[in-house]
C-alpha cells in the first residue's frame, strides 16, 4: 500500500517530533518511527486519514480504551495525540510507544517451512492468551488478531508480545471476546502449519484448534481463563 501522507525522514510534526521512517500502513492511516525534538526519544506515530477518523472519534476511541487498558503489558502504552493540518484538512497523530521487535509474520519466515515448531508455537498461544486475558479481565476486548498485528520478542522459551491496534466494535460484549478467543487459536494454527501440516499434527494441537469450529472451540474454552489453564496443565514435552 503506498502511503497517502508519505512524510519523509526529517520532516517536523507538530513542531514537536522528527519523522525517522515509515513504518507500514492500514486501513485507518499510517505508522512512523518519529523522535521527539526536545529529549530524542524514539516514538510511534500513527496519523489517521480524515476519511477513516470522522471528528477525531475513531483516535479518541482509541486513546480510551488503551487508557482503559494500560496496566496490560501485552498492549502498547499511548502517550497524546497531536493535530495537523495536511492539504487544508484537520488531521489527527495518535503518539505512543515505539515497540521494538518484529512482527510474527516476518519472525515465522525464519523457520524452515516458514513454520514454527509445535512447541515454540505453543509458548506462543500461551503468550498471546495471557494478554487477552488481562483485557477481557477488565471488561474490554482487542478484537484485531492476527499475525501482521503481533510485535515478537523471544526470551528462550518466553515470548514478549505486543499487540498492535485495536478495533472498536462497540462495547464489550460475550460475542467480541469470544472473537479474541477464536482469534488467538486462529493464529496457532496459522503459524504451525495451517492447513496443509494439519492432518499430521499431534493430538494437543487438535484438542485446542477443534479443526477451527467456532462452536466446538467455545464450548471447550468459554474464556481465556480456561484456555491458558488448559495449556498449563498439560504436559508439554
Amino acid at each position: 500500500m503506498n502511503p497517502e501522507f508519505n512524510f519523509q525522514p526529517g520532516d517536523l510534526l507538530a513542531d514537536k517530533y522528527v519523522v525517522v521512517d515509515y513504518l507500514g500502513g492500514g486501513w485507518e492511516g499510517e505508522v512512523y518511527l518519529i523522535k521527539e525534538r526536545k529529549t530524542n526519544i524514539e516514538r510511534a506515530a500513527k496519523i489517521f486519514y480524515p476519511k477513516r477518523n470522522l471528528k477525531g472519534k475513531t483516535s479518541s476511541n482509541y486513546a480510551r480504551k488503551l487508557h482503559k487498558l494500560r496496566t496490560c503489558n501485552v498492549l502498547i502504552q499511548y502517550h497524546n495525540i497531536e493535530e495537523v493540518e495536511f492539504k487544508g484538512k484537520a488531521v489527527s497523530i495518535f503518539i505512543s510507544e515505539f515497540v521494538e521487535g518484529e512482527q510474527l509474520l516476518e519472525y515465522q519466515k525464519r523457520f524452515r517451512g516458514k513454520c514454527l515448531p509445535v512447541y515454540q508455537g505453543l509458548h506462543l498461544l500461551h503468550a498471546l492468551t495471557e494478554g487477552i486475558e488481562e483485557m477481557h479481565k477488565l471488561g474490554e476486548y482487542h478484537g484485531d488478531i492476527h499475525s501482521e498485528n503481533i510485535m515478537i520478542k523471544r526470551l528462550n522459551l518466553r515470548f514478549e508480545l505486543k499487540l498492535l491496534d485495536l478495533f472498536n466494535l462497540g462495547k464489550s460484549n460475550k460475542e467480541n471476546i469470544q472473537n479474541d478467543i477464536i482469534d488467538v487459536i486462529k493464529v496457532f494454527y496459522e503459524v504451525i502449519g495451517g492447513r496443509k501440516k494439519y492432518a499430521k499434527q499431534p493430538p494437543i494441537v487438535k484438542e485446542i484448534c477443534c479443526g477451527l469450529k467456532r462452536t466446538l472451540i467455545l464450548k471447550k474454552f468459554k474464556n481465556a481463563s480456561q484456555l491458558k489453564a488448559f495449556l498449563e496443565a498439560k504436559d508439554w514435552n
